[in-house]
């Protein structure tokens, strides 16, 4: 008698409508070893809205050195002590602890979201030129990735690795020829030393040319998911790398769809989902990319994209790049075109997705049975992580 009743109990409590289902979506967010710093964007920040909306936090960057993973900053990830108020518990860390810095408070944070999964991720735009040299020794590579998450000073934190290798067998900051393979090598690697337990990811281009450069479905037999990086289609011409001729000419960065005037019909989120598809890829280990910040232009006059510029429009930390959270106030929005916001103020114009726009676009992932969604990065969200709400409730139910 006693058996069947804990049996009942557990069916009831089972079938309980108060009982939290579990998420079908993946909602990820990437925060940023370097976020610490100017922007004194800290892990306590996460703990008051964004974590409890995560399944997925995904800590950016550690360094692929010499064909091996390292730590790309020491101070931050595992030495800084972090005063009392800004720590996830209110405790200050002691000078002399085993662990302080983000690692120390990544601890603490999934103490208090016990559901929340932690990923370190290695590379980087700026940090991938070490994957060339790491597919020299897939298995080599594989074990010190394992052997440093595993490093007993931070063991537990991690709960599996993200690649965010640009580009494989493609050029990014740097070129790279090491063959269509090489990314599935690298991620069967990582499978075999981590276990199948382990969460493993890897972002990918949204350049559909770049799409076909690598063996995509073969690298998504090896992941979680792959992480579309479906924005930054049109830049501002802000770095040494673009094109120059960008930052005359006003584009929305992130489009989910064409419009009128768009100088290449392929650089939507759209088309790379269509394509990673087409490749084979599962729609549901692909995740749509969201950018928590805008690209703008200075010296505009029209209001619609397209229209001349003198050059990118100054931002905090970057010119011709602003956090969504500064600009729904400073330059708000006010048309759309493919699916993202564009705003026109005074001399600026804008393009970033809003909570309205980013409800489309989850809208969409839905329609496609895509895995999920994830931001890059946290930091540019609000307080009150307008942002991530509108990513997880419109992959939810559309809220």
């Amino acid at each position: 008698m006693r058996l069947l009743l804990a049996l009942l109990l557990v069916v009831l409590a089972a079938c309980s409508p108060h009982r939290a289902p579990a998420p079908t979506h993946k909602v990820v967010g990437y925060f940023t070893d370097w976020g610490v710093y100017g922007r004194d964007f800290q892990v306590k920040d996460l703990d008051a809205g964004a974590a409890g909306e995560l399944t997925h936090l995904v800590y950016a960057f550690g360094q692929v050195d010499g064909g091996r993973c390292g730590a790309a900053d020491a101070w931050a990830d595992y030495q800084k002590p972090i005063p009392a108020g800004r720590s996830v518990d209110g405790v200050a860390d002691r000078p002399d602890a085993p662990l302080r810095g983000n690692f120390g408070q990544l601890r603490k944070l999934k103490a208090e979201h016990p559901g929340l999964k932690v990923l370190w991720s290695f590379g980087g735009w700026t940090g991938s030129a070490g994957f060339t040299d790491a597919v020299r020794d897939p298995a080599a590579f594989a074990a010190s990735c394992h052997a440093l998450v595993d490093d007993p000073r931070w063991s537990g934190v991690f709960d599996g690795v993200d690649l965010d290798w640009e580009y494989p067998n493609a050029c990014g900051r740097q070129c790279d020829t090491s063959g269509p393979a090489a990314l599935p090598r690298l991620l069967g690697a990582l499978r075999s030393a981590f276990g199948s337990r382990a969460v493993l990811s890897a972002a990918v281009p949204a350049d559909v040319d770049k799409l076909d450069r690598a063996d995509y479905r073969a690298a998504a037999g090896q992941v979680d998911w792959l992480s579309a990086m479906t924005y930054d289609y049109f830049g501002t011409g802000a770095d040494d790398d673009a094109d120059p001729s960008d930052q005359h000419r006003t584009e929305p960065h992130s489009p989910l769809v064409t419009y009128p005037g768009i100088p290449s019909s392929d650089a939507t989120a759209s088309a790379t989902v269509d394509k990673l598809l087409s490749l084979g890829v599962p729609a549901g280990k692909v995740l749509l990319g969201i950018g928590f910040y805008g690209r703008g232009w200075t010296g505009v006059t029209a209001a619609g994209p397209g229209g001349s510029a003198s050059g990118p429009a100054a931002g905090r930390y970057e010119k011709g790049l602003e956090d969504y959270e500064v600009l729904a106030k400073r330059c708000p929005p006010t048309g759309a075109a493919g699916g993202t916001a564009i705003a026109h103020c005074g001399t600026q114009w804008w393009s970033y997705d809003t909570p309205t726009t980013i409800k489309t676009k989850m809208a969409y992932a839905r329609s496609k049975a895509l895995g999920g969604a994830f931001a890059w990065e946290l930091s540019g969200d609000t307080p009150d992580s307008a942002l991530l709400r509108a990513v997880a409730g419109g992959l939810a139910d559309g809220r």
